[in-house]
């Protein structure tokens, strides 16, 4: 029996990557799974990819998964200075970052905080286990005030929230999820993938070595008994006819750029993830409770990538001939004199 192919005929296997390496039961893996599943239904071409990490358990991850795909391997931190580049370079791509807590709020907070002033046209998923898990388990900067670790020591230091920050950077996708709901992780990669910016996904993701156990908040059961979704999500492609299955007034629908739409169905309470200051107060509230909050937190749609505000081309800049490239004498002399 052949396997199924997806709308450009490749199966589910052309989107895969090299056996992991991960601790088994690592988070990180249930990740990739989605990562995989998400380009598969959504019909990527791989070769229009480019998967970029920096360093640390999360940055192995782009090994995993599309092997047809170009890569790059940052130093610490520094992924979103390579996906800047990449997206000047060729915005054409569709970029997809993987990086850890420590890799975007210790060493590359810096980092990160431009990718998103920029708005840089990046899929950047953070997976978030409040510990260095590759180098025995420090705390990371999104570990809880007084948490403690695998070796019985406690965190002094106030936690950095992914989310909140996110937002009041300017961010114009920012999203939670937990990398044990493939379900909702894999809608909101295909989400973020149909956005056109800088989509930051906070994935809760437990280190099973050095950061799941009981009183830890990064933990599998913990996030499972705390977990407060803000919306049932649904999603559809742009290729796809909706199938309406929610009564009007029940569901928000988010109209993506690619012509995707981010179905929402209300829960528990009237959310809307288009307002600023209500996405910044669940995230207290939920703070103070010490829950999680899961699902789409915010979205605009009105601010332009980094290519578009920069004027860039519509063709990469690898296309263009050196005749295309180099000015003429008139154009050279012009610039010159705007530089006096």
């Amino acid at each position: 029996m052949s396997e199924l192919t997806n709308r450009i005929g490749l199966t589910r296997k052309d989107y895969t990557g090299f056996p992991s390496t991960m601790c088994k039961g690592c988070g990180h893996d249930s990740v990739t799974s989605c990562i995989i599943a998400a380009c598969y239904e959504l019909g990527l071409d791989p070769s229009k990819v480019t998967k970029l990490s920096g360093i640390g358990c999360s940055s192995k991850t782009p090994t995993y998964f599309l092997n047809r795909s170009f890569g790059f391997n940052a130093v610490h931190g520094r992924m979103p200075s390579i996906a800047t580049g990449t997206e000047l370079a060729n915005h054409t791509l569709k970029l997809i970052g993987v990086s850890g807590d420590g890799d975007s709020t210790n060493i590359g907070i810096g980092q990160f905080v431009h990718a998103i002033r920029r708005n840089t046209n990046l899929v950047y998923i953070i997976e978030n286990n409040g510990t260095y898990g590759l180098t025995k388990g420090q705390f990371s900067a999104t570990a809880d005030y007084q948490a403690v670790d695998h070796y019985g020591d406690t965190n002094e230091y106030q936690p950095i929230d992914i989310v909140e920050l996110a937002i009041e950077l300017g961010a114009t996708f920012v999203a939670r999820s937990f990398s044990g709901d493939k379900q909702q992780l894999t809608t909101l990669i295909k989400a973020a993938i149909g956005h056109k910016g800088c989509a930051v996904l906070d994935v809760i993701s437990p280190c099973v070595t050095f950061n799941n156990h009981d009183t830890s908040t990064k933990s599998y059961a913990y996030v499972k008994e705390h977990d407060i979704p803000l919306q049932e999500l649904g999603f559809v492609p742009s290729f796809e006819e909706i199938a309406v299955d929610y009564k009007p007034g029940e569901a928000k629908e988010v109209a993506l750029h690619d012509g995707s739409r981010l179905i929402l169905k209300k829960l528990k309470e009237d959310y809307d993830p288009t307002d600023r200051m209500t996405a910044l107060v669940a995230l207290e509230k939920s703070f103070k409770e010490k829950s999680i909050l899961t699902g789409l937190v915010y979205y605009r749609k009105d601010v332009k990538p980094l290519h578009e505000l920069m004027n860039l081309p519509d063709r990469p800049f690898h296309e263009f001939t050196e005749t295309e490239l180099r000015p003429t004498r008139a154009q050279f002399e012009e610039f010159i004199k705007e530089l006096k």
